[in-house]
């Protein structure tokens, strides 16, 4: 069995694969503070809850956008698996060309991201991946990892008005029911979740006109969502298609292969 694990700045998601299935998943908070050793006592209770042996895990694949909980993870998977688990970005392939200006630059998750994409849905496509930052990232119709947009996650932007602002109380995010609100708190929501939808479909216009530009035919390109408020945002979305919860770790799975086999 194959351990996946997606390090995000809010979220840590761990994948059990099997084969190419996705035995399990489990979400625990990332905390830059974690020692090797907590994380060890992670991966016991996980494995103890899903009545797994350690013995079942043999490999392991890591993405990181927090360079601080590299070190930390990969000793405690050495610690309770006996493994040493593979890093994105050293030594292995991801067997996609990176064509922008400084490709060591491009961050772990949405190189595996487009990875991911590729296998599953062809090229040309584009990806958001609507986490704690918003990531949009095009591959074109010869296979190569053009570029993207970067633009503050859903929660960062509700985050900044309920602490910028002395009288609009905290919410939790949900689809609306209507942008014309009746209350304030139903006024927030909507605001935030529309203005966000509206924030994804301008970029992915804007991206959709330069593929066009480029000679690329964008008629029917997969445009797919993923990520935490990939549920929430997408079905507003005029232009995303595609929702694919797993992209992330089915990408590393791939790229698991493309450097073992």
């Amino acid at each position: 069995m194959l351990l996946v694990i997606d390090i995000g700045n809010t979220n840590t998601t761990l994948g059990f694969i099997k084969g190419k299935e996705i035995v399990f998943e489990f979400r625990v908070g990332t905390n830059e503070n974690r020692t090797s050793d907590e994380l060890t006592a992670t991966l016991n209770e996980i494995t103890s809850i899903n009545d797994l042996s350690r013995k079942d895990v043999n490999d392991a694949i890591i993405a990181s956008v927090v360079p601080n909980l590299v070190y930390p993870w990969t000793s405690a998977i050495k610690k309770y698996f006996k493994i040493k688990a593979l890093v994105v970005g050293e030594g292995t392939k991801t067997k996609i060309p990176i064509k922008i200006e400084n490709p060591k630059s491009l961050g772990a998750d949405r190189i595996v991201n487009a990875v991911g994409a590729i296998r599953k849905y062809g090229y040309p496509v584009i990806v958001v991946d609507l986490g704690t930052a918003t990531t949009f990232d095009v591959v074109n119709s010869n296979g190569e990892y053009i570029g993207g947009s970067i633009a503050p996650g859903i929660q960062i932007t509700s985050d900044a008005l309920f602490t910028r602002t002395a009288k609009l109380p905290t919410i939790e995010l949900r689809k609306p029911e209507r942008a014309i609100a009746k209350n304030t708190p139903e006024a927030m929501n909507s605001g935030i979740v529309y203005g966000y939808v509206g924030l994804i479909d301008a970029i992915i216009k804007q991206i959709l006109e330069e593929l066009k530009q480029m000679g690329e035919d964008v008629e029917n390109i997969p445009i797919i969502s993923t990520g935490g408020y990939s549920s929430l945002l997408t079905t507003s979305s005029k232009y995303i298609n595609t929702i694919d919860r797993n992209l992330t770790l089915n990408g590393l799975r791939i790229i698991y292969e493309n450097t073992t086999k």
